[in-house]
């Protein structure tokens, strides 16, 4: 067992769709590729990038009737026909939030397969991160003959007015009616069963996973954590938790994990609101869903809002444009956007999320039921904006100094309201971000802290364009005038002269 991994403050963390990642790896050196056959370059390239964290997604032993689900709906093949014509009944995996059991998938590798990748990456300062899924397993879950009460079961009568909800399993000559796993605000998923987190035998065996998983990574993505939170566990389940041995327990599952298992990094995929308290119950990072979408629909002043919120909250969350349960950000943003969404969320607060793809440009989405998607080119002007982007966001100034939120003040328009601005410090070293999040050009008056009467000149150089202003200290202080072009987005240097 490898020594724990620390990441840095406000680390980075790269994300890789594995089971893809391999099959492509596999055309490119005409072989079969488990993780033992990575090239070491991959883990080297991925060094370089500055990241700190990566999340192998995908590395568990999916289902094969979830398989089977994903080869016999009509809407995944609609789906499949649009991101690979050609594909073939080969190509369909199975969705990896399916599973057969948290065990390695024989395509992917085995433990000693995930052990080796791990010293890689702790060889080069970086931690591996895995998957936890919490609310559900796959349908042909060993668990569902062995432990069939670990699961929301319900009558007949109920199974039979919503049969697409549930589904059945035959267990010592009778018939028992299993949920599917599901978020109250769509459809159930149909490959997965329903865990019932109100049954303490539920609870001691996904902690022992936990345990398990815990021996060869350094932290867990943990899928809609925010389902196993008692109250929404009862709001969504309580009408089919009849068994009087199930009540709502007195602690919360979460507080119980991450007591148990200490030292291990816990991030939570989390929505509706629940980002303050999952963070309470011991996570150490949560997703920023809400500031994805301000950035997408909302207007700027929303954004800078929302970045008003208490730091030790925002050093908590996980910032990001892109992952595999969005749309690609360049799809998403559009080009002119993108690049200012971008530089805006890099060099924030917290946990900065990159997934496989985006910082070459790629559109398509590829669905997790499916190993490839027809061939796409790499966008040169997004592959050099993040070039220039991602070894200034990795200096130590972003990870180790002092965050300040801007006022951007009007200067002879209104348009400053467009600009979200922000700075950081360390030593004598300083950095503001600037970016123009609307479709037209904007201008404002930014001031800076009276720390910077220091010197009585700075140099400023935006590393994004090469751009050099001279500034007084009085000036810093009075407040500089900055103008940005639409969707422009600005990363200075500040250094005294």
């Amino acid at each position: 067992m490898s020594a724990k991994f620390i990441p840095r403050e406000n680390p980075e963390i790269y994300e890789i769709n594995t089971g893809a990642w391999l099959y492509e790896l596999s055309l490119l050196l005409g072989k079969p590729v488990r993780l033992r056959d990575v090239p070491s370059t991959e883990w080297d390239r991925l060094k370089a990038l500055g990241m700190d964290l990566v999340w192998l997604m995908g590395v568990w032993n999916r289902s094969r009737l979830g398989r089977q689900v994903s080869l016999n709906e009509a809407s995944f093949h609609h789906l499949f026909d649009t991101v690979c014509p050609d594909w073939g009944s080969q190509d369909v995996v199975g969705s990896c939030y399916s599973l057969n059991s948290h065990e390695p998938d024989p395509s992917i590798g085995t433990w000693e397969d995930i052990d080796q990748v791990r010293t890689a990456l702790h060889q080069r300062n970086m931690g591996l991160v895995l998957d936890f899924i919490p609310n559900h397993t796959g349908i042909d879950h060993n668990w569902l003959i062995e432990h069939p009460d670990y699961y929301i079961q319900v009558a007949e009568d109920q199974y039979q007015k919503d049969k697409p909800a549930f589904f059945t399993v035959d267990h010592n000559g009778q018939t028992l009616f299993i949920a599917h796993g599901r978020d109250p605000n769509f459809p159930p998923w149909t490959d997965t069963a329903q865990l019932n987190y109100f049954n303490p035998a539920t609870r001691k065996a996904m902690i022992q996973v936990i345990e398990k998983i815990a021996l060869h990574c350094d932290g867990i993505r943990c899928d809609m954590a925010m389902l196993a939170i008692n109250p929404i566990f009862q709001r969504i389940w309580g009408w089919a938790n009849k068994n009087p041995a199930y009540v709502m327990p007195s602690q919360e599952f979460w507080a119980q994990a991450t007591q148990r298992v200490p030292g291990l990094v816990f991030i939570a995929e989390a929505y509706w609101d629940t980002e303050w308290t999952l963070q309470q119950l011991g996570f150490d990072f949560v997703y920023d869903k809400r500031l994805y979408e301000r950035l997408r629909n909302a207007a700027p002043r929303e954004v800078y809002l929302h970045l008003k919120a208490d730091l030790p909250y925002q050093r908590k969350l996980v910032r990001f444009i892109e992952n595999h349960d969005e749309l690609r950000s360049l799809t998403a943003f559009g080009p002119g956007k993108v690049k200012a969404a971008a530089t805006l969320f890099s060099a924030l607060p917290g946990m900065k999320l990159y997934f496989q793809g985006q910082l070459e440009g790629k559109q398509i989405r590829q669905p997790l039921q499916i190993r490839r998607t027809r061939p796409e080119p790499v966008n040169p002007e997004i592959r050099d904006f993040y070039a220039k982007l991602l070894p200034a966001v990795n200096q130590e100034i972003f990870h180790r100094g002092t965050w300040h939120l801007l006022e951007v003040f009007p200067e002879s328009d209104p348009t400053a309201e467009n600009l979200v601005a922000y700075s950081w410090k360390l030593g004598d070293s300083a950095r503001l971000i600037v970016t123009n999040l609307s479709g037209n050009p904007s201008q404002g008056r930014i001031s800076f802290p009276d720390e910077f009467a220091k010197f009585p000149n700075y140099e400023m150089t935006d590393i994004l364009s090469g751009q050099k202003s001279l500034q007084s200290a009085q000036m810093m202080h009075s407040g500089i005038i900055l103008k940005l072009q639409a969707y422009q987005g600005q990363l200075w240097e500040i250094a005294s002269v």
